[in-house]
């Protein structure tokens, strides 16, 4: 056993892997509950027409799951060690309602399961009107230099 000052890993959490806790950061365990929301304003760039995905200017699906996505990540980043990022695994999304240039929709993701690796969560988006998409992603934690390297 060592002697001597308590360094910050000798107080992480058991089972959390070295240099989680950071001088300027509280980790958090990615644990169901875990949330975050986004915000966009509608744009011509997002529309369907702009996307190649449809023939009408209404907010295109492809950028519905983007946001979707967006807000998943945003709702671990925090829980995670600085060499881990979250990527996209699969995503199941119905677009309910269209929405028009010019409007806003914000979009949640919730952590509703962690297994493993892998993070479930709820998403759901919503403009001035009401409920425009909900569905579910899964994301899995990754080390982002070994990730990385499966790409050379």
């Amino acid at each position: 056993m060592r002697q001597g000052r308590v360094s910050s890993a000798d107080r992480r959490p058991s089972g959390w892997p070295e240099g989680r806790a950071g001088a300027y950061r509280t980790p958090v365990p990615v644990k169901p509950g875990l949330s975050a929301e986004v915000e966009l304003v509608v744009a011509d760039a997002d529309t369907a027409v702009a996307q190649r995905t449809g023939k009408v200017a209404v907010l295109a699906t492809p950028r519905v799951v983007a946001l979707c996505e967006e807000a998943s990540f945003k709702a671990v980043e925090h829980a995670l060690d600085d060499s881990q990022t979250t990527v996209g695994m699969q995503v199941q999304l119905d677009h309910l309602a269209p929405t028009a240039v010019g409007h806003t929709v914000a979009a949640e993701a919730t952590v509703e399961k962690v297994n493993g690796r892998r993070v479930i969560f709820t998403v759901s988006v919503n403009d001035e009107r009401g409920l425009i998409a909900v569905g579910r992603v899964t994301r899995v934690i990754v080390d982002t230099d070994r990730f990385l390297d499966k790409t050379r």
